[in-house]
């Protein structure tokens, strides 16, 4: 890339080919983060450039270089054709007197792009800055250019226009979509800046606000019903928003069949518009179910045709079904055993093992997975016993015990230093080997730097060879027999969004291979590349010899057309639902369509504290770093919520803003508070397993007794029964087996979190909300490896299970119930209480009221027994938390 002040008319790019890239054809400069690099991409009307392999450093300078070289040019032009200025002066004082309409920059540049000649192409493009122009030429121009040339007097106008606006319109918004509009949302119809992202709470009405923003556009005639559209992500979210736009313009829904649409309905018809007929679909993508039955027959005809990839798979399941991560990454010595364990062990974690033994660490359970695999008869830490110098015997219990060659092997906490995270462990490590081989015992050793390198496997294999130890591997169908399903089905949920990625950021094997590197389980991460690149492959190969496309293959196909200006957009302004929600691609086709058309504008809405479909190929980041990703924009705030009580409101926000990355927002409720609406109840069960079925039938019996008891004050409403929804994080809780109980006062109705999205309720029960791989924060969604392919990871702990259970906070008008496992409550409820204190209630699943701990707040007051058979009271979390307290 050549800039070179002598021909400030063009950019010359030499990429095996020359080029030449006229200033004024450039209409947009980006910089965006890859996976290993970062790239500047340089977009033309009906093309864009991408200079990619920088680093972010370089990228940002090239990209700052350029936008003031095009704008060093465009200054040239307005100095060189000044007597076209007073025509443009004129154009502005005509849009800007009387204070008719909202001005963004792109109507002031729609405006003066109606004037002919240089200077007029120069104000009206939409690179350019102001803040960039010499002061010698910006005093020269008319006053009407203020408006260009000074952002702070297009503010005061704008502000002035929206307050003298909310006037006018006052009567419209007092009766729009069957309520009367808030002042934020009667706001955020008024504004409309080239970019807008409105970010909502929830429940705080952001589908009427887009309906308000449609009608109110229309009414004003800012533009034609044909250049508005409207973007959701399902059908269904689409036809309720079809259906209310409408009622409120009184047309029939069929006119809006084009205008009120998904992204995948948009991508279809644009490419039946330029190709003359609809793209080829898989069969197996408009199933729900479809892209998982592929991925699951496509490891099947892997496992059968390629034995690497056997290897690959069957390590994975069986070696590493989760990240050997050091314990000095997590906050706490408690949460690093909570991510080791699903049970605790005497305060200790215990790790589970396809052996059914539990072990105290990820890498000795590699190593007793491995041995079970293998068919290896083995004992973990039997007692044998060793004569000292003295001649007295001490029992040791070595990690693992061979029985056919009576063999010990000691797996040890060494890093590839020599040195171990344990105080004095080397010491006492070589001296218990010592004493081994003083009493001619045979033994080996693997240690931690072995499992970092990757040769932890291939170093046990060959020490069991030497002592012709037998091995037998299992088959592939006895170890899905054992194999927990979930972890099978949370290997298939990552590779369905690496598919993704892979195929839409054009990622190779060299590329995920160098990003495993600096993963924390750099073994596990390599394997599972491998294991990724040979299923997108196969599932590539699937598409091309059907001839078909999956949707991410159609949402790209679409942007492509649209820009190299195959297909000529209609739209001005596009208004996307649920934002937060927003992939890559779909982004990529919202500023295809955005600056392929002049002056089109941008109104996005949703919440990222809602964000929850990083699975399905979501990526917060755009939502977050909106502004970097359109363009300088307005950001208006929805923060008055109809659905929950000022106190589970304020308790969930406090909760979900707990990670700094999350924007940050005030939530009001049009309800007022409920004294200890969130609630509290520890269920016991045998050997430590709740049956939460049971809990959540008595406790529906209770709340449908209770709400009959006041059932004057509800039903003057004119209301029968009360909603109450039971939720959960995984499907294996649902305690109606699909089919919910009845009740005289209830409707019931069950759901997981991720499905009650967007749904409400009177009252929530949620089911489960403890520490384990399956439990609220469920450990095992948090994959590191989903980094070999996101290039902006979020680095906050849990960051999206957070946000998903805020959004099963917040489905409850009156009150929500929180069923725990008594021996293991979520770290949530400890965060809980710190927020809402003692409004925080933990009682019986009858309703009696529980002594909480007050030292580790998720614990209960329980009597013990001391010395000399005293009597007091101690946290049931003990060893975990000590807290003690006198008894009265």
């Amino acid at each position: 890339m050549t800039l070179n002040p002598s021909l400030p008319a063009v950019m010359h790019l030499d990429r095996g080919g020359a080029v030449n890239l006229p200033c004024l054809d450039v209409i947009a400069i980006s910089v965006s983060k890859q996976l290993l690099w970062s790239t500047v991409a340089i977009r033309l009307r009906n093309r864009i450039h991408s200079l990619s392999c920088l680093g972010e450093v370089a990228a940002t300078q090239l990209a700052a270089d350029l936008y003031s070289f095009i704008n060093n040019h465009l200054f040239e032009l307005i100095g060189s054709d000044t007597d076209r200025l007073s025509e443009v002066d004129t154009k502005l004082q005509a849009i800007t007197e009387g204070k008719r309409q909202y001005l963004a920059q792109s109507d002031l540049g729609r405006a003066i792009a109606s004037v002919a000649g240089d200077a007029a192409a120069a104000l009206s493009h939409p690179l350019f800055d102001p803040e960039l122009m010499p002061a010698a030429l910006k005093s020269a121009l008319p006053q009407s250019l203020a408006f260009i040339t000074d952002p702070h007097v297009r503010h005061r106008y704008n502000d002035e226009f929206v307050s003298t606006e909310l006037s006018r319109y006052r009567s419209f918004f007092d009766n729009l979509d069957s309520r009367s509009l808030s002042d934020q949302q009667r706001e955020a119809c008024i504004r409309l800046e080239d970019n807008n992202l409105l970010v909502a709470s929830a429940g705080s009405g952001k589908s009427a606000t887009m309906v308000g923003k449609v009608a109110y556009a229309l009414d004003k005639q800012l533009y034609r019903p044909e250049e508005i559209l409207v973007l959701a992500f399902n059908k269904s979210a689409a036809d309720e928003l079809k259906e209310r736009i409408s009622r409120q313009l009184a047309v029939d829904p069929t006119t809006l069949e084009r205008r009120v649409t998904t992204f995948h309905a948009l991508g279809r018809a644009i490419i039946r518009e330029v190709e003359g007929h609809p793209p080829q679909l898989a069969n197996w993508v408009e199933h729900p179910a479809g892209e998982a039955r592929v991925i699951e027959e496509i490891i099947d005809e892997l496992m059968r045709a390629d034995p690497e990839f056997a290897r690959l798979w069957i390590d994975l399941l069986v070696l590493h079904p989760k990240a050997d991560i050091p314990a000095e990454v997590f906050d706490t010595k408690a949460d690093y055993e909570r991510y080791l364990s699903v049970r605790q062990r005497r305060g200790t974690a215990a790790v589970g093992t396809m052996a059914g033994i539990y072990v105290k660490s990820l890498q000795e359970q590699t190593i007793a997975n491995w041995l079970w695999l293998h068919s290896v008869q083995f004992e973990y830490e039997r007692q044998i016993p060793v004569e000292e110098e003295d001649g007295a015997i001490r029992h040791v219990h070595p990690d693992f015990y061979y029985l056919a060659s009576k063999t010990i092997h000691e797996h040890l906490a060494i890093n590839a230093d020599g040195s171990s995270p344990f105080a004095d462990y080397v010491a006492h490590a070589e001296s218990k080997l010592a004493a081994y081989r003083k009493a001619q015992l045979d033994v080996f050793k693997t240690t931690s730097a072995q499992a970092s390198d990757g040769t932890l496997i291939p170093e046990l294999k060959a020490e069991l060879v030497k002592r012709d130890i037998s091995f037998e591997r299992k088959s592939y169908s006895a170890i899905l027999t054992s194999l927990e399903p979930v972890v099978i089905k949370h290997y298939h949920k990552l590779i369905s969004v690496c598919i993704k990625h892979i195929r839409a950021s054009h990622l190779t094997l060299e590329m995920l291979l160098e990003r495993a590197k600096s993963l924390h389980d750099g073994t596990r991460a390599k394997l599972y590349a491998q294991a990724i690149w040979k299923i997108t492959e196969a599932y590539s190969r699937k598409l091309d010899e059907a001839s078909r496309i999956d949707f991410d293959s159609m949402i790209a196909n679409a942007t492509r057309l649209v820009e190299t200006g195959q297909y000529k957009s209609p739209y001005s302004l596009i208004l996307v639902d649920e934002f937060q929600d927003i992939s890559e691609p779909r982004a990529n086709l919202i500023k295809a369509l955005k600056h392929q058309k002049p002056f089109t504008k941008i109104f996005a809405v949703g919440d990222d504290w809602q964000s929850i479909y990083r699975f399905a190929g979501s990526d917060i980041t755009i939502f977050t770093q909106f502004e970097a990703n359109f363009g300088v924009s307005w950001k208006g705030r929805l923060e008055q919520t109809y659905r929950c009580n000022q106190f589970i409101a304020e308790t969930a926000a406090s909760f979900v803003q707990r990670n700094p990355a999350q924007l940050k927002k005030s939530v009001r409720s049009t309800r007022p508070s409920i004294a200890r609406s969130i609630r509290v109840i520890p269920i016991e069960g045998e050997r430590g397993k709740p049956d939460f079925a049971d809990a959540c039938h008595r406790l529906l019996r209770r709340l449908d007794v209770f709400l009959g008891g006041i059932s004057a004050q509800w039903r003057s409403d004119g209301r029968q029964k009360l909603k109450v929804m039971a939720l959960w994080r995984y499907n294996q809780l649902d305690p109606f087996k699909g089919s919910p109980l009845k009740f005289e006062n209830i409707d019931v109705s069950g759901l997981s979190f991720h499905r009650a999205k967007g749904l409400e309720a009177d009252y929530t029960i949620l089911l489960d909300v403890s520490e384990g791989d399956y439990g609220v924060p469920s450990r095992i969604e948090e994959d590191e490896l989903l980094n070999l392919v996101l290039p902006q990871p979020e680095t906050f702990e849990y960051a999206e299970e957070r946000r998903l259970f805020y959004v099963a906070l917040t489905r409850a008008s009156r009150g929500v119930f929180l069923l725990t496992n008594s021996r293991e409550p979520s770290r949530y409820i400890r965060e809980l209480s710190e927020i809402a204190g003692e409004n925080l209630r933990f009682e019986t699943i009858d309703g009696d009221v529980l002594n909480q701990c007050p030292g580790c707040r998720v614990g209960l007051m329980v009597e013990r027994t001391g010395r000399n058979n005293s009597r007091f009271l101690g946290c049931n979390q003990y060893p975990d938390c000590d807290h003690t307290q006198s008894m009265q």
